[in-house]
């Protein structure tokens, strides 16, 4: 069985690659179990262990074990954790065990592209991230692999936080800068921005509806249980012109924002126009009219983490001629 690092796993998993592995994964035949959800403890201390299995018609079975524990960032740690073993579907042969975090990390970053590209406006050229951890690091990047994004700015809950980031995708090249100041400061950015991405494992709305303008894409990606929100009910009110879409249907069960807008009857799970799979299959539309204010609320799925895990797999050989050939070995 091979293994592949975080170096290693990272190099394979380019987003002009596999933001198109993504479309394909998600057009295609692979077959994804309920995820197997565990609690941990109680409050702050406490954390979730998800066991995600899939497996496809190409001949892959993967399974990712996740474990999330939001009290982390006290403790000057990342919140999640994972380990994902890539297996033959024919014969139960363990193939790999990747870097969990990073296939976590580049395939969440990734769909939140795959959705803006049929959301987003195709001008669309600024980015507001909310969030400074794995994922969020990685929004830039991903979205400018289908949208011209040329400005981005980052908001965090700890200032500090978004200044430091903002300065690392400085020295990277991006034009970047940290929203800076309280709640109006938020909100004068939320409504400058083409895409609103919220990357965070917030409890309470972060994004108001009546901050977003009109032509936004709220890209709405952290959250994936029912006690987690990061944007209110009104950014899903139909009435007030929002078109809802989501990456699959357990989004209806899991994500916390979409329940909440139905509770409050801002939305009915009949509005949702499509998941993902629906998009990348040419069924349903996308973005139809410039002005149109669209939200995509996503909570993850093992098909997403195969995707990526057959991506590295199938780019072993060009791993092992390049630089990161020492962040791979065989045991």
């Amino acid at each position: 069985m091979e293994t592949f690092n975080a170096a290693a796993t990272r190099a394979a998993l380019p987003f002009e690659q596999l933001v198109p592995a993504l479309r394909d994964a998600f057009a295609g035949a692979v077959t994804v179990p309920p995820r197997h959800v565990h609690t941990l403890g109680e409050g702050a201390s406490g954390g979730t262990v998800l066991i995600m299995p899939a497996w496809s018609d190409a001949g892959y079975l993967g399974i990712k074990t996740i474990n999330i524990f939001p009290g982390n960032s006290a403790r000057g740690l990342p919140g999640l954790h994972a380990t994902y073993v890539l297996y033959d579907a024919t014969t139960g042969v363990p193939l790999a065990q990747m870097d969990g975090n990073e296939i976590t990390a580049h395939r969440t970053a990734a769909a939140s592209a795959l959705g803006a590209s049929f959301l987003a406006r195709a001008d669309t050229h600024r980015l507001l991230v909310l969030g400074t951890g794995r994922v969020a690091r990685l929004l830039p990047a991903a979205h400018a692999s289908v949208r011209p994004i040329r400005e981005v700015q980052v908001w965090n809950h700890r200032p500090e936080g978004a200044e430091a980031l903002a300065a690392e995708w400085r020295a990277a090249g991006w034009k970047a800068q940290a929203v800076a100041g309280g709640e109006s400061a938020l909100e004068a950015a939320v409504r400058a921005a083409d895409i609103v991405s919220c990357a965070t494992l917030a409890t309470a709305p972060l994004v108001r509806g009546e901050w977003l303008s009109a032509g936004t894409h709220l890209d709405l990606i952290g959250s994936f249980t029912p006690a987690m929100t990061e944007a209110d009910p009104a950014c899903f009110a139909v009435a007030r012109g929002a078109r809802v879409y989501i990456d699959t249907d357990e989004a209806l069960m899991k994500a916390g924002d979409l329940l909440n807008a139905i509770a409050d009857g801002a939305l009915a799970a009949g509005d949702v126009q499509a998941t993902l799979a629906l998009l990348c299959r040419g069924e349903r539309e996308g973005r139809r009219a410039p002005g149109e204010r669209t939200v995509f609320k996503a909570v993850g799925t093992a098909l997403e983490d195969l995707a990526a895990a057959t991506l590295v797999w199938n780019g072993r050989d060009a791993l092992r001629g390049g630089a990161a050939t020492a962040s791979l070995s065989r045991r």
